[in-house]
């Protein structure tokens, strides 16, 4: 009996520890340390970053190109991106910007041949995987199509380039990093954005479960959590879909940052802070709300509250319109 309650108070005492715990791994821990160059950190050579036509992709780069890291920079086809590359390349005469064009929507894969012959025999050991975007509305409203390029961009492109420069670095012994940008929205339900929390919530599981098998091996894997930023990214991040807004999220995003605030905070975690990091006040508050809550009575609430949320109401009645 005396054992079994001494168990149960190391578990309280576990469950109450687990918040101070959790800031001082997520927000102490990398203030402290503050940011890190991982050019010298992995004495590397080449950077890639996908996404990085704009918002917080293109920052990352610049933050890398700054820090000596010449870079290969992955997105879509459009002309933003041609005007980032010449950007970067102005701002930075003195190293290599290498522009691969591809649609990470693309399910074949097809597009692994351009970056695979971009890459070479490079060293890459600098990754950030930050490709990404929101379909909004009701699951119904959007065809299947559109649901499973949503999936592919957020997810299969993110296997298929984690495969290929995890391989390579193992095989090379090199170490670096392999850094994914998700969201908080990995950890709460996601009504009317279903496909984005699924992919997201597939990423930070993804990254959290390789990131054990690669520590190590002198690889870090991580899956950062940013609090809402002001990118292109609430309008569909230049994939040509019309993005619903959706009132709740709008409320968050009134204290939204700007991207160029985001490479230093991603810094100061590589190697050394959590592994899964939440980034900002929103991502940290809804983290408590869920630890305080537990997901399944959060998941519960928020389906029984739904038929009276203004997001609800609109998207039945959009939904109706196109049935």
């Amino acid at each position: 009996m005396l054992s079994f309650i001494m168990s149960l108070e190391f578990l309280l005492c576990i469950t109450l520890c687990s918040p101070a715990m959790y800031f001082v791994l997520n927000c102490l821990v990398p203030l402290i340390l503050g940011e890190q160059n991982l050019k010298k950190k992995y004495k590397a050579q080449w950077a890639v970053v996908t996404g990085s036509s704009s918002g917080i992709g293109k920052e990352l780069a610049r933050k890398l190109l700054f820090q000596g890291l010449d870079v290969i920079l992955i997105a879509r086809d459009e002309p933003i991106f041609e005007d980032t590359v010449g950007e970067l390349k102005a701002l930075f005469p003195e190293r290599q910007v290498l522009k691969v064009a591809a649609n990470l929507s693309d399910e074949s894969g097809k597009w692994m041949e351009g970056i695979t012959k971009t890459v070479g025999d490079k060293k890459v050991q600098v990754i950030f995987l930050n490709a990404g975007y929101i379909l909004t509305g009701m699951f119904e409203s959007n065809t299947v199509g559109a649901q499973l390029a949503n999936l592919h961009c957020n997810l299969t492109s993110n296997i298929y380039l984690c495969h290929f420069f995890y391989s390579r670095l193992l095989a090379a012994g090199d170490k670096g990093c392999i850094v994914f940008t998700s969201s908080s929205a990995s950890y709460i339900p996601n009504p009317f954005a279903v496909m984005y929390g699924t992919t997201k919530a597939a990423v930070s599981a993804f990254a959290a479960s390789l990131a054990v098998e690669a520590r190590a091996r002198g690889i870090h894997v991580h899956a950062i959590h940013p609090s809402p930023v002001n990118s292109r990214f609430s309008t569909g991040g230049g994939n040509q879909i019309k993005v619903t807004k959706i009132e709740a999220m709008d409320q968050f995003y009134k204290f939204a940052s700007g991207p160029e605030a985001l490479p230093t905070k991603f810094l100061r975690h590589i190697g050394r802070g959590a592994v899964v990091a939440d980034i900002g006040g929103v991502s940290m508050m809804l983290r408590m709300v869920v630890h305080l809550l537990g997901y399944n009575l959060m998941a519960f609430a928020t389906a029984v509250c739904a038929p009276f949320m203004p997001d609800y109401k609109k998207g039945i009645a959009d939904s109706a319109k196109k049935s």
